[in-house]
């Protein structure tokens, strides 16, 4: 990561925490009061060259969800909390990435941080060259397509960053991200939930490989 990219990340970061103060506790009490467990749910990703770390979210699951991916449970909204479905839609439940951010371990710009078991994306990444980025909170492939994507197109899209990568590119899909937000594109109700942050398979996280 260029000096003058951590730069941008920390004004933003620090700018976007400052003003997202108030919308964020709100979010956290409507989570709090409307279901029972903790506001935030920490999960493993996958950063910069394949290295774990600790990623929050607004937690939008009931606690007391079966041990299964979403798209293997009978009915998936008898488990979404009563905000659960509004906050994925409107990405809310990502604001606390911006800590992440401010720690390092993300970025504003760069591709969406894998889960540590997604081992097909985790590959693919590193088959690329991919995993020597720093993952983002939005990235090329959540302005041109996000859940509608496959792995494989995903990864391609991740690739053209890090080829096109520069200043000018990154405020570029800054810019467009909210636009891609508030229409609510390219969001399904995703695999990629708290449910499937834990390691229902009893895969182990990946490993770093070597140079």
């Amino acid at each position: 990561m260029t000096v003058t990219k951590r730069i941008l990340d920390l004004l933003l970061a620090t700018f976007a925490l400052l003003v997202l103060a108030v919308p964020m506790a709100v979010v956290a009490f409507l989570v709090k009061v409307t279901s029972k467990g903790p506001i935030l749910y920490w999960s493993e990703r996958v950063g910069r060259d394949n290295q774990i770390f600790s990623m929050p979210k607004f937690r939008t699951m009931r606690t007391d969800a079966p041990e299964l991916p979403t798209h293997l449970l009978f009915d998936p909204s008898h488990w979404i909390t009563p905000v659960g479905k509004f906050l994925r839609m409107t990405s809310l439940d990502e604001l606390p990435q911006f800590w992440c951010v401010m720690r390092g371990d993300m970025s504003c710009v760069g591709p969406r941080p894998a889960l540590y078991n997604h081992h097909d994306v985790i590959d693919l990444r590193t088959e690329k060259g991919v995993h020597e980025l720093v993952p983002g909170l939005t990235g090329w492939a959540q302005i041109n397509g996000r859940d509608e994507l496959t792995t494989e197109v995903k990864v391609n899209c991740d690739e053209e960053y890090m080829l096109r990568k520069s200043l000018l590119f990154d405020l570029r899909i800054l810019a467009i991200t909210p636009l891609k937000v508030l229409r609510c594109e390219g969001i399904k109700q995703r695999d990629e939930v708290e449910k499937d942050d834990r390691d229902d398979f009893q895969q182990q996280p990946p490993q770093r490989k070597a140079a």
